[in-house]
């Protein structure tokens, strides 16, 4: 073997183990959501994404809109409710993935229905009640869809998380399936 040859692959073993201790450095570097049981990998990413306060959030945003409606309140105070609406779904949204793909689809659904609602409602406040049903319409759906999420949770978990939207005080250890 030519000494060019033998350099070439001490460069292609040298690759090679860079390569498999960037492998072990990262896969240590994995988060706990990563490893272990789809149950314990579930339960980490609902408590870091706050997965239960931010479907809560949808939820009392979705009764807020309901409220201005049934008080009629002005086209601006609608369009309020209906923008923070549509900014909670997609801080929701930006939470996926989940370590469960069918939760994500499930959650993705929920939100982006939800998002669609917000903007519907937005365009529509005041003047198109076209906009106003459909948006009606999706606020339904998103119920429902978000009530699917949390029994996959359930399902998954083995115990619903809590949907509160109140925040902890700092360094509280709150469990975030409310136990």
């Amino acid at each position: 073997m030519g000494s060019s040859t033998r350099a070439r692959l001490r460069g292609v073993g040298v690759t090679f183990a860079v390569m498999a201790l960037a492998s072990v450095v990262l896969a240590g570097c994995a988060g706990q959501e990563q490893s272990g049981t789809p149950a314990h990998q579930v339960s980490v990413w609902v408590a870091g994404a706050g997965a239960g306060p931010s479907i809560g959030t949808i939820e009392v945003d979705m009764k807020n809109v309901d409220l201005a409606f049934s008080q009629h309140d002005p086209p601006g105070e609608i369009r309020s409710v209906c923008a923070l609406l549509a900014s909670d779904a997609g801080i929701g949204n930006g939470n996926l993935p989940t370590p469960d793909q069918e939760l994500s689809n499930e959650l993705s659904t929920a939100y982006a229905t939800a998002y669609d609602a917000g903007t519907d409602c937005y365009k529509g406040a005041g003047s198109n009640s076209k906009l106003l049903a459909t948006s009606a319409a999706e606020r339904a759906r998103t119920n429902s869809q978000l009530t699917t999420a949390l029994d996959r949770i359930t399902a998954v978990t083995g115990h619903p998380p809590s949907t509160t939207t109140t925040t902890a005080p700092l360094g509280s250890n709150v469990d975030p399936f409310g136990n």
